[in-house]
C-alpha cells in the first residue's frame, strides 16, 4: 500500500514565509516548509499495483498553465472546534479546471469520486485542543496576508508516509502543463 495525493508545488520563498507564521497557537502542528503545498485531490492508500493506472491517468491530464496567488488565513472545524489552519488561494478559475481535469483522471482510472466540495488552500497546520480565542487572533493578524502571484507550470503526485515527526512527502511523478491535446 502506497499513500498518495496530488497537488502543486509552491516556491521556496512563499513556502519558507508561510513556515515562518509557525507560532502563537498552543496545540499547532505546524506543517514544515518541505512539506507545504497547494493539494489538487487526496487519493488516500491505494495498493502499489495500481499507482501505474493513476500515473497514467494523471499524464493524460491537459491544461493550460496559469498564475496562482496565495492571499489570506482561516480555519476549518471538526464541530466547534477549530481543525487546521490554512492560507486562502484566490479565486481561481483555471485552479478549479485543473482540479476537475485531475478528478476525471482519477475516477476514469478506477477511484472512486471525492464527495467533498474542493476548497484551494494551503494547509499550515494541524490543531488539537487549540484555544478559539488563539485561533481567532492567528487569523486577525494575519488576514491580509498576500503573495505576489506565481505560475503553475506542472502538477505532482506525492506519495506521504506518516512517522512520528509528521508525514513525509515524496514526490513520485511531475506533469506538466501547457501540453496541447494529442
Amino acid at each position: 500500500m502506497i499513500r498518495l495525493f496530488t497537488g502543486i508545488e509552491i516556491p521556496d520563498e512563499i513556502r519558507a514565509r508561510l513556515a515562518a507564521l509557525a507560532a502563537g497557537v498552543p496545540g499547532a502542528r505546524w506543517v514544515p516548509a518541505d512539506n507545504i503545498h497547494l493539494t489538487l485531490r487526496f487519493i488516500g492508500n491505494v495498493d502499489d499495483d495500481r499507482v501505474g493506472d493513476i500515473d497514467d491517468a494523471l499524464a493524460r491530464v491537459r491544461a493550460p498553465g496559469f498564475p496562482v496567488t496565495i492571499q489570506g488565513v482561516d480555519h476549518f472545524s471538526r464541530g466547534r472546534s477549530p481543525s487546521m489552519l490554512w492560507a486562502g488561494v484566490e479565486k481561481n478559475p483555471a485552479l478549479l479546471h485543473l482540479q476537475d481535469r485531475v478528478e476525471t483522471a482519477l475516477v476514469r482510472a478506477g477511484l472512486d469520486p471525492d464527495r467533498r466540495k474542493y476548497t484551494p488552500h494551503v494547509t499550515l497546520a494541524r490543531l488539537k485542543d487549540a484555544p478559539r480565542g488563539r485561533v481567532h487572533a492567528f487569523i486577525a493578524e494575519n488576514g491580509l496576508l498576500q503573495f505576489a502571484p506565481f505560475t503553475v507550470e506542472n502538477f505532482t503526485l506525492f506519495s506521504s508516509f506518516l512517522a512520528r515527526s509528521g508525514a513525509i512527502h515524496r514526490r513520485e511523478a511531475v506533469y506538466p502543463l501547457g501540453v496541447p491535446e494529442p
